[in-house]
């Protein structure tokens, strides 16, 4: 669609001279989700793979499982208000029998912080929710040297951060390092949303034996997001928050902070990081 970066008027300053020059900034721009028809939320994101995001949103919501649950996911037409498609609008319609959350109601209680729950509430809510239980039995193993690498191989495929420097990247890894997947987002969330969208469309949830790659911190909600898809492994190149911590443990999954070159913390799991 042509619409991930835009060009805008910047003054540069180098070595304290100053010039006029047009800058490449990434583009962002409000995406609403509709389910059903009806609207449910609205993300800041970049414009790209929409549709994979607003189902893998769906997925982290705990509405979607099998890829038959989606019979269609189309942009809304005459979204603005001169009847043009902004493509800013997008609708997930579900499968017939497939449960319709009440959506009259806030957003679902394990998704993010300001939702008002205490810790333990949210931790509960997650294990509930999931529709991909078992994470804890995932038996894949990953080489710390591969996972080390990891971060090169997300940087080098970062296509649109090369001209931007603005985006956030999540990345999809088999144990042996293959790069299966690589989205870019202005929002860390978006970009794993992207992925597991992609893989619910593919039919390859849940993603037992894949590792997640996120090039900022890990918050609770991407932690949450992992879990919903099935992922055991979850690696970032900042810090967690504590509750992505307990969280982390509390499902089973291994969570690596701080993955910079050959340094790493493991923060729950580490049995699956083999030396």
């Amino acid at each position: 669609m042509g619409r991930v970066t835009e060009r805008r008027r910047v003054v540069r300053i180098r070595n304290g001279a100053a010039g006029v020059r047009p800058d490449t900034l990434v583009a962002e721009e409000p995406l609403e989700i509709r389910l059903n028809g009806k609207p449910l939320a609205i993300t800041m994101r970049t414009p790209g793979d929409d549709f994979a995001l607003a189902v893998g949103f769906l997925v982290s919501e705990g509405v979607l499982a099998a890829a038959s649950d989606v019979q269609a996911v189309t942009y809304c037409e005459g979204a603005a208000e001169d009847g043009s498609n902004t493509y800013n609008v997008v609708n997930v319609q579900l499968a017939a029998g497939v449960p319709v959350p009440d959506i009259t109601l806030e957003r679902n209680v394990y998704t993010t912080s300001s939702c008002g729950l205490c810790g333990k509430a949210s931790l509960d809510a997650v294990r509930t929710a999931t529709r991909f239980p078992g994470i804890d039995s995932d038996p894949v193993r990953v080489p710390v040297e591969v996972l080390c690498a990891m971060p090169d191989r997300l940087r080098e495929a970062q296509k649109v951060f090369d001209r931007t420097g603005g985006l956030h990247a999540a990345g999809l890894f088999t144990a042996q390092g293959e790069l299966l997947d690589l989205r870019e987002d202005v929002g860390r969330h978006n970009a794993v949303d992207k992925i597991v969208g992609r893989a619910h469309q593919g039919g390859r949830l849940p993603l037992m034996g894949a590792v997640l790659l996120v090039s900022g911190r890990a918050s609770f909600e991407l932690v949450q997001k992992a879990v919903m898809a099935g992922i055991p492994v979850l690696a970032a190149v900042s810090a967690p928050s504590s509750l992505a911590v307990d969280l982390a443990l509390e499902s089973g999954m291994t969570l690596v902070g701080f993955l910079r070159g050959p340094d790493m913390n493991i923060y729950a799991g580490e049995e699956r990081i083999t030396f």
